[in-house]
Order: C-alpha cells, then sequence, then structure tokens
C-alpha cells in the first residue's frame, strides 16, 4: 500500500523523533557491553521476542495515517457499518492509522527483513529501519535474506538507497508472479479502486528498483521454503498478484506474517468482506483473507502484522459469526 508522506500524524511515538539517533546509538553500546540475555531490551521503536530458538524483532518504519479515512475502505455502501463499527469501538474517523512494522529475524550468521518499510528519506516521520537494526547491532551488510511480500512502496523502498541495495549481501525473495506482473507490458489495475492516477509513476519507480536489484532477487514459486526451512513462502493473492504470507518456524513454535492481509485492527476483522482502494483484486483478496483467518482460529495460530499496532504480534479470534484482532500482550524481559 502506499501513502502520501503530507499525511503525517502525532503519536505516541512521536516525541521521540529528535532522540531516535541518541538513543539508537546508547542502545547499540549497551547491546555490545552487555550480554543480550542478561539485560531486557527496551526501546520505544523496536521490540524483540522469541520464535522458538529465534531472536526477532519487530522494527517501526513510521509514523503516518491516510486522511481519506473510510474513503478508502470499500464497499462504499457498507462505509456507515464501517462507521458504526468504528465508533463503537472509540476508533478516530478523520484518519486510518499507518502501521508499518518490519519484522527482522537472527539465526546464526543469517539476517533475514520481512519487507524493508519506505527508506529513508526527507521526512523525519518515515523510514526509521536502519536506526532500528542499528540500535540492535546490526548494519546493512549483516543482512543475509530479504522477503518481498509485494512491490507496494512501503515493502520495496527500503531495500534501495541512493539507486543501490540498501542491504547488498541479502538475497531478496519473491514469488514468481510479483515480478512478472511489474514487469508486463501493462499490469492490470483494472479491478482496483486505488486512484489510477498514481499508477504510471509507481510502475516507473517499481521497475526501477528491481533493475537496481536485479542481482539481488530470487523468484520462488509458492511453497518454497528457505534457510533450512524456517521460512515457508506462501501464496496469498488479491492485494496484488504475487502478494505473498510467510511461515516462520523453529521448534515447536510458528509464527504467520500477515502482510497485507489486513490493513486496519478493527475493519478487515470485523467483516472480511471490506476491503481497501490499494487491493489490485478486492474480489481474490476477500477470498484469501477468510481461508487464512480461518485457518489462524482453527489452529491458534500466533500471528504477525505489517499494518496492525505495533508491535504487530497477535492471534485472530472467532467472535460470533466474525472475527477479532486479539493483540498479544507486551513482554520487555524477552
Amino acid at each position: 500500500m502506499k501513502a502520501s508522506t503530507g499525511a503525517s500524524e502525532i503519536s505516541r511515538r512521536g516525541f521521540v523523533g529528535s532522540a531516535l539517533a541518541g538513543m539508537a546509538a546508547l542502545s547499540a553500546k549497551a547491546a555490545a557491553e552487555t550480554p543480550a540475555a542478561a539485560t531486557p531490551f527496551r526501546d520505544p521503536y523496536v521490540y524483540r521476542f522469541k520464535i522458538g530458538d529465534l531472536e526477532a524483532f519487530s522494527i517501526s518504519d513510521c509514523n503516518l495515517g491516510f486522511r481519506e479515512g473510510l474513503g478508502l475502505m470499500w464497499p462504499e455502501e457498507d462505509r456507515p457499518k464501517m462507521k458504526e463499527a468504528m465508533q463503537q469501538h472509540g476508533e478516530r474517523l478523520d484518519s486510518l492509522p499507518l502501521y508499518v512494522n518490519v519484522l527482522v529475524i537472527r539465526s546464526g550468521n543469517d539476517v533475514a527483513l520481512f519487507d524493508a518499510g519506505f527508506g529513508k528519506g526527507g521526512n523525519p516521520q518515515m523510514g526509521w529501519l536502519n536506526d532500528g537494526l542499528a540500535a540492535v547491532g546490526i548494519s546493512p551488510d549483516q543482512v543475509t535474506a530479504g522477503f518481498l511480500s509485494h512491490a507496494h512502496s512501503d515493502h520495496l523502498n527500503g531495500f534501495v538507497h541512493q539507486g543501490k541495495p540498501a542491504f547488498p549481501n541479502a538475497k531478496i525473495y519473491l514469488l514468481e508472479d510479483e515480478l512478472k506482473f511489474w514487469r508486463s507490458p501493462e499490469p492490470d489495475f483494472s479491478k482496483s479502486k486505488r486512484d489510477k492516477g498514481q499508477i504510471p509513476g509507481m510502475i516507473k519507480e517499481v521497475r526501477s528498483h528491481f533493475d537496481t536489484l536485479q542481482e539481488n532477487l530470487r523468484p520462488v514459486t509458492d511453497g518454497t521454503e528457505v534457510l533450512g526451512g524456517i521460512v515457508r513462502i506462501e501464496a496469498a493473492p488479491g492485494h496484488t498478484d504475487g502478494h505473498a504470507c510467510f511461515r516462520i518456524r523453529s521448534g515447536n513454535d510458528e509464527l504467520l506474517h500477515l502482510m497485507d492481509l489486513a490493513h486496519h485492527h478493527l475493519l478487515m476483522f470485523a467483516d472480511p468482506d471490506w476491503t481497501i482502494a490499494f487491493d489490485h483484486d478486492p474480489v481474490t483478496a476477500v477470498v484469501t483473507r477468510k481461508k487464512y483467518w480461518n485457518e489462524a482460529v482453527e489452529k491458534r495460530t500466533r500471528c504477525y502484522a505489517f499494518h496492525l499496532p505495533w508491535p504487530g504480534l497477535g492471534h485472530i479470534m472467532q467472535d460470533g459469526q466474525t472475527y477479532r484482532w486479539w493483540a498479544e500482550r507486551w513482554s520487555w524481559g524477552a
């Protein structure tokens, strides 16, 4: 999904803007001097947790919102129901929040990113990923794998910096269908509700980034497993043709990365038929979402979400005939 960089808002993390660089340096120094297992790690936009034996981090990449609010949600005739649901739960109606949570896992000598956010630019409200990596002692050249769910700017752009790969040693895995879509002569946006005026520029930007990353890209098929079976790449089409979810396993633990199956912590669960304008194929997106929601409920799968409130960990619960996102409690001792 793509957000206007002018749509920034002040949030609970806004007050730390001028202090982020200093805090990152202090965190890195502390990590170097003290064994990680001995001291709880606390950071205002980096959250450490475990997936089995894997060390994992959730890094917030931005503080933005969509001023269009429910104007981005479809079907249009259901917006009164959406408004009612939002009001019942005390949600703001003037905008929709845009959380961008980047999952990072560390296994032996491997460091893997699951999408890379917006990338650092002129807006201090976005592009925080590298600061978060520095806070936990990870430099760009130490990243060995990148997983790209789809090529919208908040997922792809952070893999490129100043015309070069931002993580030069990383193999970047994505589904063949995603690469094929953007490389096709005329990518098909006929089913999408997004602003059609943005599309030519978006296509040009994606193709340019793919050119930059050409040597790093590793197109794969549905069900491919990498990093010794730790990560399984699964086709989850609808948001884009080659949109992917990721299943991370370690020991008896599993984490399902939902990526862009949900863009709001209430709306896509209160009614899975509700879609967002950024979906390329809304009908297919609904089918895919229901499939994953049903599975996650049945198996009680721990989930991670790119666009739900940071740090993005939780479970999907059955709520009568519909669903609910149940955020996992924070544990700062990990």
